[in-house]
């Protein structure tokens, strides 16, 4: 019988959906919300489901909702498919949650990467040393949005015990190539800029993604991913040309539509899992709305367009 541990290196190749996180209208975390998304997710073949990621609004929630909402994915997904933690911001935060997460039942760890103004690239290796000293034997996965800790720094991380993978989330796929070269062969690198990046990631040997999408529409998610395993980039590039005006809206903004669109989404078709909190941008102006609903409509998600195909 595969370990939890197995489970995790098994499924990282796969896609790494990134959950929201609902908030009721006293703005309270409403983790029933999750349910049909996750449900939907888990039938649709999503590999992995992340709590806490930053889809989650990480960096808008205290501990203690980080806490709650890890409790509640572990308990609704219920053993179907890996989950993993979201942990980070202070060393003592990131602490706690790994720990509060591992009793949750998670599957493995996702180490955010330190927004500190002053970080030190050896201070990073050892803000991972301690998450993983308190995870107690939980896999690590290394979320890398800024790659300007230089790769020397990242060969290090990566070579810390119980390091599993990393999230590479810089638009840099020639510096990933050279990390990925660097590490261990273990090592499961997985493209971290969503959809749109796979197919240049893929190519220089990371392997599955993560998905905000998979809130929304994990079939499309799940294609794209199965043109990629297949090496069929031309399939893959027209899948995402289908829904690059999602990712489009996305990235608005400065990127503080990134969560917005996803909830927008989901409350068009009928699973409303409630507002953005600041600093993110809410509600969408009437022209992101109505793009939205436009191309919702054209793929079929609408409430009334679901109900009826069911």
């Amino acid at each position: 019988m595969a370990s939890s541990n197995d489970r995790v290196l098994a499924a990282l190749p796969g896609i790494s959906g990134i959950l929201v996180t609902p908030f009721d209208a006293e703005d309270r975390v409403a983790p029933a919300g999750l349910r049909p998304v996750i449900d939907r997710a888990i039938k649709a073949g999503v590999h992995i489901l992340t709590a806490n990621g930053n889809t989650g609004e990480f960096y808008g929630l205290t501990t203690a909702e980080a806490e709650a909402m890890v409790h509640a994915v572990a308990e609704m997904v219920a053993g179907r498919v890996p989950v993993v933690a979201g942990v980070g911001r202070s060393i003592g935060d990131a602490v706690a949650l790994a720990r509060a997460s591992r009793a949750a039942g998670a599957s493995a760890l996702m180490v955010h990467q330190p927004p500190d103004p002053f970080v030190a690239p050896r201070g990073v290796v050892s803000y991972v040393q301690r998450v993983a000293e308190a995870g107690d034997g939980l896999p690590l996965v290394l979320y890398l949005r800024n790659d300007g800790i230089g790769l020397d720094a990242i060969e290090k991380l990566c070579a810390i015990p119980g390091v599993a993978g990393v999230k590479w989330a810089a638009p840099s796929p020639l510096k990933l190539a050279e990390a990925i070269r660097r590490a261990d062969p273990s090592t499961v690198w997985v493209g971290g800029l969503a959809e749109v990046w796979a197919p240049p990631f893929t190519a220089v040997g990371a392997r599955g993604f993560t998905s905000g999408l998979i809130n929304v529409w994990p079939e499309q998610s799940v294609a794209i991913h199965s043109a990629l395993a297949a090496g069929d980039y031309a399939r893959a590039n027209h899948l995402i040309g289908i829904m690059g005006t999602f990712e489009d809206l996305r990235a608005e903004e400065g990127n503080g539509t990134n969560v917005s669109v996803v909830k927008a989404a989901l409350a068009l078709m009928g699973n409303d899992c409630g507002h953005v909190r600041p600093p993110g941008a809410w509600p969408l102006t009437d022209r992101q709305a109505t793009l939205l609903q436009q191309r919702l409509g054209e793929w079929g998600l609408l409430a009334g367009q679901r109900a009826n195909a069911a």
